[in-house]
Parts: C-alpha cells; structure tokens; sequence
C-alpha cells in the first residue's frame, strides 16, 4: 500500500530532473549576467592594473608590450566599411585586416583605459566602436564567418570593459549592439563544418556577444555548440577508438573521420582535428576552448572540472611538448609537424594550474618562455597582463 505513494514521489521526481530549466544545466546561461564578464572579469582586471601600476613582473612588461604597439596609438584612425569581404585566407582582403585590427585596438584602448584611468584610451575606443557600428552591414565571400567570428570576439571584450567601468558616457553604445546583434550574431550563431577552429571561433564570438547583449537564448545555444565541438576537436582516450564528431558532419566511416583529421589514424590523449594540419590553427582552437571556459567561469559556470578543462589541459599539453623541440615520432602526421601555436596558453594554464593545481610541465616551460603573450592579430591578445599568473 506504501508503494504507490513512493512511486508518484520517484517519479515527480524524475520528470522534475527531466524538465528542469536550462538555468540549471551546467553551461547555462546565469540569472543574472556579470559584468564586465567576456574572457576578463573585472577582478582580474583589478588585479592586472595593481600589478602594473607597482611596477610588478610580468604584467608592467607586458603593458608596456601593449602600449607600445600600434593598437594603443591615440592617433588611429579606424577603418570601417559597409561590407567586409574575406576570401579564402584574405584573399581577396576588402576590410579583413582593417576590421579584425580596429575590433582588438578597441580592446587594446579598453584595457589601456582601465589601467591609467587616462579617458582618452576610453574615448579612442569608442571612437573606433561608433565608426563601426555607424558603417558595417555585412561580411562577404568564402571566409566571412571565420572573420565574422574573429571581429567578433573582439568587440564585445572590448564593449563590456567600456560600458561598464568608464563613467564618462557613451551614447552610442546601443548602436553598438545593434551591429552585434545584425550584423555579428546571426552568422556565427549558425557554426561551421569547416575545420574546428571556425566553429570555436565562432561560438567565442557567440558566446561573448550574447554575454553584452545579456541573451540567454543565444547563450544557451552557442554553449551547446560549444561542448559538441570541444568533444570532436581534442581527443582523449577515453573517447573510443574514433574521435567524437559533430552529428551535423556526418563523419560516419573511419576513413571520413580519419580524412577530417588531416589524414591521422592514430588517435592519442590530446590530439587536436587539426594537430597534423598546422600548429597556428591549432593554437585557434585551442585560445577559443580556452575564453569560452573562462567567459563561462565568470558567468557562474565553471567547466575547468568538467570534460572542456580535461581536453583543454591535454591539448595544451600535447602540443606544448613538440612546440618544444620534442621528436615526432613517425606516427604522429608522418614524423613531421608545421609549428607555430602562438600566444594562446595564458588563459588555460592559469585555470587549470594556477587555480586548480594541477601540474602542466611543459605548458608552464611554454607560457614562461613566450612571456609577455602578445597578439596573433586575429582574435587573441595580451593575455599575460590580463590572465598571466591571475588568481581571480
């Protein structure tokens, strides 16, 4: 007679865990979005800008690195157009370079702002913001998501800072947003099939985007995007024999898989989709794994414990050892590797390191060695003053 009553509880109880909320989920969009919350809190810039301003290494170094760069020059004078066309690799080039490099001077000018409190850093780069926001309509030709995406994981690290940390007015900023929102959004909400980092950098853009933009919706969809990709980009053994894939890709034989992962067939922990094509996109996919984590850590979801921290930590690790000048064993893409990672370790080693305590041998020797980080000129920059060593 005491079963029924129990049965009804269990299974109110099931079906509450399967309708709750996508609040609940543990890459959800929060409550209550933080500000300024893309790739940088603002404690950690707090803390950034204590260091600089006492002279500390190696975050006055790498200020001085970005205030000496032509990102921080007070006399820029950006370059918008109505339509940006990228090609294949930029070419054709009809405003790639002038967007991605105004959208991280923007960023560049924002931290430079938080740091000195000189409110000419702030004017500058809403200056820049308003001629872009005021011009641009559209991204053109074969390369116009990826560039979309890297513009746009830029502009909103750089608007978040602006908005919410300087007193002094912009009037523009819901113009601002509305280019976000039309002009950014729509296309990198969508992801690639391409190569993995497209999607990744696509859903950083997403993700940060959404964040300003305080929609949930966007969110929610771009982190569901997120963790598919992170799973079919960084293997780990305990994946299987195969990679995981993107349903979306239809990667469904060996040979297909194997193809997609530029012709390696020998899967082990750390692996990335495009280890064997080049470290330079590698390192793209990795630095976006990497801000996505860490937007989502300040937004109250942190996945550092989470498969993301595991693939991010292997990936990091992996390929820091032959970046190195550890052997390629003539497994691994034939014996031979295409180096170049780029500045993109910061962010990962501080979380999973410096914050988590986990040990990252090699990570540490390249994050040391390459110190100040400084910018790839697409969507990654000074990362050694922001995260370098960062405990917030």
């Amino acid at each position: 007679m005491r079963r029924t009553p129990l049965l009804a509880v269990v299974t109110a109880l099931v079906l509450g865990v399967l309708a709750a909320p996508a609040a609940q989920r543990a890459d959800a969009a929060p409550t209550a979005f933080v500000h300024p919350g893309v790739t940088v809190s603002q404690s950690q810039l707090d803390f950034a800008r204590s260091k600089v301003l006492a002279g500390a290494q190696p975050w006055k170094g790498a200020y001085d690195q970005m205030t000496a760069s032509k990102y921080a020059d007070l006399n820029r004078t950006p370059k918008p157009r109505a339509t940006v066309e990228c090609g294949s690799y930029s070419n054709p080039n009809y405003g790639c370079t002038d967007e991605r490099e105004d959208a991280i001077a923007a960023y560049t000018d924002a931290l430079a702002w938080y740091v000195t409190r000189d409110a000419r850093y702030a004017q500058k780069a809403i200056q820049i913001m308003d001629a872009w926001s005021a011009t641009i309509t559209s991204h053109t030709n074969s390369n116009a998501p990826l560039q979309t995406g890297w513009a746009g994981s830029s502009w909103p690290k750089a608007a978040e800072i602006i908005k919410y940390t300087y007193g002094g007015g912009w009037p523009n900023s819901g113009r601002f947003a509305t280019m976000l929102r039309d002009v950014y959004l729509p296309v990198v909400i969508k992801g690639s099939n391409s190569n993995g980092n497209w999607e990744l950098s696509m859903t950083e853009a997403a993700v940060g985007i959404s964040v300003f933009l305080e929609d949930k919706a966007s969110y929610d969809r771009a982190m569901a995007t997120f963790r598919t990709r992170t799973a079919a980009y960084v293997y780990l053994a305990s994946d299987g024999d195969l990679p995981k894939t993107v349903p979306s890709q239809n990667l469904n034989t060996r040979d297909k898989i194997v193809s997609y992962w530029q012709g390696q067939s020998t899967f082990v922990t750390g692996l990335t989709q495009e280890t064997c094509r080049d470290f330079t996109h590698t390192g793209y996919g990795i630095s976006a794994i990497s801000h996505i984590a860490e937007t989502s850590r300040i937004q109250g979801q942190d996945l550092y414990g989470t498969d993301v921290g595991e693939r991010l930590r292997q990936a990091l690790g992996f390929q820091s050892k032959y970046q190195l000048g550890t052997a390629v064993p003539d497994w691994l893409c034939g014996g031979s590797l295409d180096l170049g990672l780029g500045p993109v370790t910061e962010v990962g080693y501080n979380a999973l390191h410096n914050r988590l305590g986990i040990a990252m041998t090699n990570t540490q020797t390249l994050t040391q060695n390459n110190r100040p980080a400084g910018s790839n000129n697409l969507f990654v920059a000074w990362e050694t003053l922001t995260h370098g060593d960062n405990p917030n």
